[in-house]
């Protein structure tokens, strides 16, 4: 790093900027940034471990599936079976490899995402701001910081307005510290790092203001770099240890060391790591292990437990029967390539449990302003008491120069007089008097700025409602670099979620220092003592308060402005906010129109289709955002605004805080509109919907907004306008702030939920007909009284690895279902093990069972001798024939099942021939085949399935040494009876489930059957209706 001569806290402005080689004016050159980072390194902390491959290896090696798979191979070589030992150790090879590349790439994949939603920084690079990632900072980069902000690297500050942050993670102090670029220190103070207030520190968090600064140490060499270590987090268990002053400190340390030992034992088995349902296919594998176990006793008791390298064969063939082996790689890979099409969709998920908790989502919650509505705000009304109105018509939000303005003549003494004031154009723009504050109130209690890029074109940084306004004041020439010239700024009072205001000081060249306040309404008037120099009595204020309503009801967001002037004996820095903002001036209302966005409105009623409930909670007025609300259809538009139903549907946040849980729990239904909602009114939602068994996503842009992101269930930060808290609080964050892509994820996160159980089923099918063929096989028994398996071990790895494994692949790679936004959303708690799926998994894996044995016995009894010879199990001769020949019947069969179900479980309902499920009047064979086809992966992997079976029947050696089994004929005619007969039934087995999804279906039979065999996640239109705005305290109603 560069070398100072003094530590920085002690070295002045213009020092630091001499000794850092950098200009406050201009910052670094982007030459110059780079060369710094190349030299130093990038902004990070070592901490910030990237992928590590031995640890995806180790996953690989130690999940249940290779351990059932190594078990069975030292169980092969043990038995000196050496072709089938090696024949194990190869797929156990190829699976470990297959699983570590294709993890490694997925986490490289969710690495490289993750970083997309990092920490920003604004700096100052060659003259100009830019927002870079915060690992691309530069020692000597000028950084600017606001509220909301991560500090990204240690910084000397070099002007501060307001500007407190939260040190609380490098300090333990609880509350802000107020910082001051231009404090200084004695040489020989010892000034600790919480006291050195012109420094502000890397992963701090800026609770107040806004302040510029030069970045002085980055990475490692910052003061958190340095603790860095401790920064590492590790599970809450290493936190218990015992101190050993307790009392019975022998006994807890024991128990302590038992709970860490466990900790470790369920990390090895992978128990306590990846997501819920990664988890809960682990506790699967681990179940079925132990079932393996339970049937290769059985294999055994049914020989009299005298195990001879037969029966031990015969139990390896039926331990690695149960198995799924690719599972687990298969779910990384879906997984993987589900976060990869969410980023193509504009969201970027930060925690994978998000993917999976996505398609569960019952409510959301959402903003209204850049969200709902476009973000992109224009000034349409202002008010002024003793004047009238002022229309604004434009098409442009950030050009000043286009658009009309207009006038309503309409005093304060007039206003319940004048039934149709005249509309007149203002051809010549002009300040009169009492438009003179107004604009310069707009245009200075402002922190954006607007002005023209390089190609002409007008363009605006900072909040939408700020722009808007700076917007207006710069029509008539009083844009705020031109009112700086006139104007010193000596105090910034932010906007604070809390009061809903904004404030600030200005001392003009002649006159006494200015008080410009902007905020809520209901927040300024609260404040206010006089209006259009007269005393602001009820009358008057109810006058402000209906005009409020009267733009409001057009779906303007309102705003008030106000000011007062204070003495200049008074000392500005010894006032208080409270000071500041009181005996205020009623200046004007402006009316700020925020179009909804065009997509917004058809999201929501795909939300509803979905059968999820819509809620906005929002900082506007009532009237506004009921006016928005009713547009996109978040209110139903049967609803009138003398509904009854509008009491509950539309509410305050004061008002909804002042209830209690039981009252809101009485409530008919929760409110699907919140007005000047505050940050803790989002909590109190939150878990208002939990009370009701919701499954809640929250969206959040501000620092006062982690904590609801953080209780919801998913919660969803602002990419563009969001704070990096709040980014840091969240599941998934929206790079475009659009309220259509939380149902584009929404809708993602249904289409991976529902291919992770396509893939499940028909992994899963396969095992369940293995396990009671060679279960029934214990039967056939040979001249020694031994079993003989209908399937070999390699037959039964061939069909579970590359039989099913790339298919289920491609199965995990399904577009969604056309009607996937038109079910209620999955119960999360159940996840993807349905009594619909484990009923159709019994009912599948039963039919290849069957169809297999069937096989078996008839061409082995009804065109064979019958003569199973001996041991089969090991070698081939003379006296195997039928057995070897039966076998690969068997194999054929069961292969040829497991690819039919490929496609079948690419709906669970409709048709092999119509999987759209459109009316077969519409039906053609081209829409079919398309739709059979569409899946570039899944045919592909289908066809090289179904050709690999051949090479394994007819090439010398391979197939009777290594399958144990031969070539056939005339078998191939049982082979295909009995895959036709399999491919009926599972026609049958869908048409049983279409006819008990049928919405006219009556009776208590078929509703119980419904229930069982099926989802039955389809609600018709009245019951949508209810669910959605007439829903009692019983979801399930």
């Amino acid at each position: 790093m560069l070398n100072l001569k003094n530590p920085i806290h002690f070295t002045s402005i213009e020092d630091a900027e001499l000794q850092l080689q950098t200009s406050i004016q201009s910052g670094l050159s982007s030459q110059t940034a780079h060369e710094r980072i190349s030299e130093y390194g990038e902004n990070r902390l070592q901490s910030d471990k990237g992928v590590s491959a031995w640890k995806i290896l180790l996953r690989q090696v130690l999940n249940a599936m290779c351990v059932v798979l190594i078990l069975a191979a030292a169980l092969s070589f043990g038995t000196t079976d050496w072709i089938e030992g090696g024949v194990i150790s190869a797929i156990i090879f190829l699976n470990v490899v297959v699983g570590f590349v294709q993890e490694y790439k997925a986490e490289k994949t969710m690495d490289s995402l993750r970083s997309l939603a990092s920490p920003m920084a604004n700096v100052l690079r060659d003259g100009s701001m830019e927002t870079i990632e915060s690992h691309k900072l530069a020692v000597g980069d000028i950084a600017t910081l606001k509220t909301g902000d991560v500090v990204p690297a240690d910084i000397r500050l070099v002007e501060t307005i307001n500007f407190e942050t939260d040190e609380a993670l490098l300090t333990g102090e609880s509350l802000p510290v107020v910082k001051n670029a231009h404090a200084s220190f004695n040489m020989n103070e010892d000034v600790p790092v919480g006291d050195r207030i012109n420094l502000a520190y890397s992963s701090s968090v800026v609770t107040k203001g806004r302040a510029t600064g030069i970045c002085y140490a980055t990475g490692m060499n910052t003061e958190i770099g340095g603790i860095a270590t401790s920064l590492r987090q590790s599970h809450p268990i290493f936190s218990q240890k015992p101190d050993p002053n307790e009392e019975n400190y022998k006994k807890k340390l024991r128990k302590y060391r038992f709970r860490v030992f466990l900790y470790y034992v369920k990390r090895i088995l992978g128990l306590n790591v990846g997501t819920p349902l990664q988890r809960k296919l682990t506790v699967l594998a681990y179940v079925l292990f132990i079932i393996a176990v339970v049937l290769a006793i059985v294999v055994m008791a049914a020989h009299t437990f005298h195990v001879t390298n037969e029966v031990s064969i015969y139990a390896i063939s039926l331990g690695i029967s149960i198995i799924p082996e690719s599972l687990i790689a298969v779910l990384s890979i879906t997984m993987a390539l589900g976060q990869k099409n969410m980023s193509a969709r504009r969201v970027i998920v930060r925690k994978l449990e998000a993917l999976e908790a996505l398609g569960g989502v019952t409510d959301i919650c959402s903003d209204k302003t850049g969200t709902i509505t476009q973000g992109k705000m224009i000034a349409r009304r202002v008010w002024i008491p003793s004047y009238g109105y002022l229309v604004i018509e434009t098409s442009s939000p950030f050009d000043p120069t286009t658009g009309t303005v207009s006038t309503i003549h309409q005093p304060l003494e007039t206003i319940t007089d004048a039934e149709n004031p005249k509309v007149e154009e203002m051809h010549e723009l002009r300040v009169f008097d009492d438009l003179d504050p107004v604009l310069k109130i707009s245009s200075l209690c402002n922190l954006s700025s607007i002005n023209k890029n390089s190609e002409g074109d007008w363009v605006a940084k900072g909040e939408p409602t700020e722009i808007a306004l700076h917007v207006f004041s710069s029509r008539f020439n009083y844009g705020k670099e031109e009112l700086l010239k006139n104007h010193k700024l000596l105090r910034e009072y932010p906007f604070d979620s809390e009061i809903k205001r904004m404030a600030v000081v200005y001392q003009g060249k002649e006159n006494n220092p200015e008080v410009y306040v902007k905020g809520a309404v209901e927040r300024v008037l609260e404040r206010c003592e006089s209006i259009a120099t007269q005393p602001l009595d009820s009358e008057k204020r109810q006058i402000v308060l209906a005009q409020m309503d009267t733009l409001a009801s057009q779906g303007l967001r309102v705003l008030a402005l106000a000011r007062k002037y204070i003495q200049n004996s008074v000392e500005i820095e010894t006032l208080s906010r409270e000071d500041v903002e009181s005996n205020l001036d009623f200046v004007s209302l402006v009316g700020i129109y925020d179009p909804p966005r065009v997509e917004s409105k058809q999201a929501v009623n795909l939300c509803h289709r979905a059968g999820i409930r819509v809620h906005m909670l929002t900082g506007d007025h009532p009237e506004t955002a009921k006016a928005i609300a009713k547009e996109v259809g978040i209110i139903p538009s049967y609803i009138k605004d003398n509904d009854p139903n509008m009491s509950w549907m539309v509410m305050t946040g004061p008002q909804f805080d002042a209830l209690s849980d039981h009252e809101i729990d009485n409530m008919k239904a929760l409110c699907l509109v919140i007005a000047r909602c505050a940050p803790q009114t989002k909590v109190k939602m939150i878990h208002s919907l939990h009370r009701r068994k919701a499954f809640v996503a929250m969206t959040g842009d501000g620092v006062n907004d982690s904590p609801s992101l953080k209780q919801a269930d998913v919660g969803i930060a602002m990419g563009l306008n969001g704070s990096d808290v709040a980014k840091d609080a969240s599941d998934i964050v929206l790079t475009d702030d659009n309220f259509s892509s939380i149902v584009n994820a929404i809708e993602e996160g249904r289409r991976i939920f529902d291919n992770i159980t396509k893939f499940v089923l028909h992994l899963l099918i396969s095992n369940v007909g293995e396990v009671i063929l060679l279960v029934v096989g214990l039967a056939f028994r040979d001249i020694h009284h031994l079993s003989v398996f209908p399937m070999s071990p390699v037959e039964i790895l061939w069909c579970n690895m590359i039989t099913s494994s790339f298919p289920s692949m491609g199965l995990g790679m399904e577009k969604a279902q056309p009607d996937i936004m038109e079910r209620l959303p999955h119960d999360n708690k159940v996840g993807v093990f349905t009594k619909s799926l484990i009923f159709d998994m019994i009912a599948y894996g039963f039919f290849i069972g069957v169809m297999s044995l069937m096989t078996w016995v008839v061409i082995m009894y009804a065109f064979g001798t019958g003569n199973l010879g001996y041991d089969c199990n090991s070698y081939y001769h003379d006296g195997c024939k039928d057995v070897f020949r039966a076998r690969s019947s068997v194999f054929s069969v069961v292969t040829f099942c497991i690819l039919i179900m490929a496609c079948e479980v690419k709906n669970f309902d409709n048709s092999f021939f119509n999987l759209n499920g459109i009316p077969w009047k519409e039906w053609s064979f081209g829409d079919c085949f398309r739709k059979l086809t569409e899946n570039r992966f899944l045919i592909w992997a289908i066809i090289l399935a179904f050709a690999s079976v051949f090479p394994t029947i007819y090439i010398p050696v391979i197939n009777t040494d290594v399958f144990k089994h031969r070539p056939i004929g005339w078998e191939w005619g049982v082979v295909a009876v009995a895959v036709i007969l399999f491919f009926i039934f599972a026609e049958f087995w869908k048409l049983i489930r279409r006819t008990l999804t049928k919405p006219h279906g009556k009776g208590r039979i078929r509703r119980t059957l419904s229930r069982t065999l099926t989802s039955e996640t389809k609600l018709s239109e009245s019951q949508l209706e209810k669910r959605l705005f007439k829903q009692s305290r019983n979801l399930s109603s």
